[in-house]
């Protein structure tokens, strides 16, 4: 090889590899926005807006340099397009998306993003609802196929429940113990199923504006000892029913004032019986008590840290804390977290943290 040809190839690698050390080395540094808390100062936060998860890049894990050199930095290669329903297990976050009809998964441990693997009988059509038991099995609420659709712990398809006769549209799905509950919106009725055998056990609900009644319910959620909660879209409220599906009480009320409901959507319940529901018209979640009187609303609308836009789906964890305790403020203790889907919008997994203030 001639002198001149070897002398500019040592150039060029002498000068990739300085650049590729300049880029590893190089450090952004970005100013610490101040933190958000409900309610506000001066009042003691009981609720920490800590961060989203829209792609990728949100499981932590970084490029090297090489990468950014190569690819420029930030570079995502896959993020969430319209989340509707969200649900965790411990090191995992699962996310119904709506615009690919596929289940994302966040696994935070080994901080990587991937989409859950559903083929021949587990395809999923337009999944909606998600439910993931203590023992990692996910039940998804597919509409088109009009049946629950189960992968286990390990993400292969089990089983289905229902079919054309027994379901109409179910958009949600609740599991405790031995049972399964269906939320049907065009039945305006909560199915419930025995695990084993997939037969229906009970029929709650039938259209009306009564209370027990139902009319377009769209998400549901049980607590610990069973009982049912129910979002009563189109009769602007949720309600309460206890294991055999006897109405208990209503919260909320049509209105666009505190504890009112425009259009409410995703719920949940914490270990001390607090309702948590999002609305999608004022973009606030509320957190209702046990006998359903509103404590505390968060969110707004907008896109800055900690507002909502198009919230659905609702989400509480205990299992994760570790994740994200290095967003929460050092004076904050959190206790769970909080994750809110935005349909709309650049933030699309808002996540939240409740906890105790332990600073003056």
């Amino acid at each position: 090889m001639p002198k001149t040809q070897l002398f500019i190839i040592k150039q060029l690698i002498y000068t990739l590899l300085c650049l590729f050390i300049i880029s590893a080395c190089a450090q952004h540094v970005e100013e610490k926005a101040p933190a958000v808390f409900y309610p506000q100062p001066p009042e003691q936060p009981r609720l920490q807006f800590l961060t989203t998860l829209s792609s990728e890049e949100d499981t932590g894990s970084k490029q090297t340099g090489l990468e950014n050199f190569l690819l420029g930095p930030n570079v995502s290669f896959a993020t969430i397009g319209r989340p509707y329903d969200v649900s965790s297990s411990p090191g995992n976050i699962y996310i119904t998306d709506r615009e690919i009809n596929k289940i994302l998964i966040f696994d935070l441990a080994a901080k990587s993003f991937k989409k859950l693997d559903d083929k021949g009988l587990g395809t999923l059509r337009t999944p909606a609802g998600i439910w993931v038991s203590r023992d990692n099995v996910k039940y998804v609420a597919d509409m088109n196929r009009q049946q629950i659709v189960v992968f286990d712990a390990k993400n292969n398809f089990v089983r289905a429940y229902g079919n054309k006769e027994l379901f109409e549209k179910p958009v949600d799905v609740a599991v405790h113990e031995n049972r399964i509950f269906v939320c049907d919106i065009k039945k305006n009725q909560i199915v419930v199923l025995d695990k084993d055998s997939g037969e229906p056990l009970l029929y709650i609900g039938k259209g009306g504006s009564a209370e027990g009644q139902l009319y377009k319910p769209t998400h549901i959620t049980v607590d610990d000892q069973g009982n049912l909660f129910v979002n009563d879209a189109f009769n602007f409220r949720v309600q309460q029913f206890d294991p055999e599906g006897k109405f208990v009480r209503v919260f909320g009320f049509h209105g666009d004032h505190v504890g009112g409901m425009a259009r409410p959507k995703g719920l949940d319940i914490d270990r001390e019986g607090h309702l948590y529901s999002v609305d999608a018209a004022s973009e606030y979640a509320q957190i209702f008590d046990e006998k359903a009187r509103m404590l505390l609303f968060f969110g707004g609308p907008g896109v800055g840290p900690g507002n909502m836009y198009l919230p659905a789906g609702v989400h509480i964890d205990y299992d994760n804390i570790e994740f994200f305790n290095k967003f929460a403020d050092k004076y904050f203790k959190l206790k769970y977290l909080i994750y809110v889907c935005n349909l709309s919008g650049p933030n699309k997994i808002n996540v939240y943290g409740f906890g105790d203030w332990t600073g003056k």
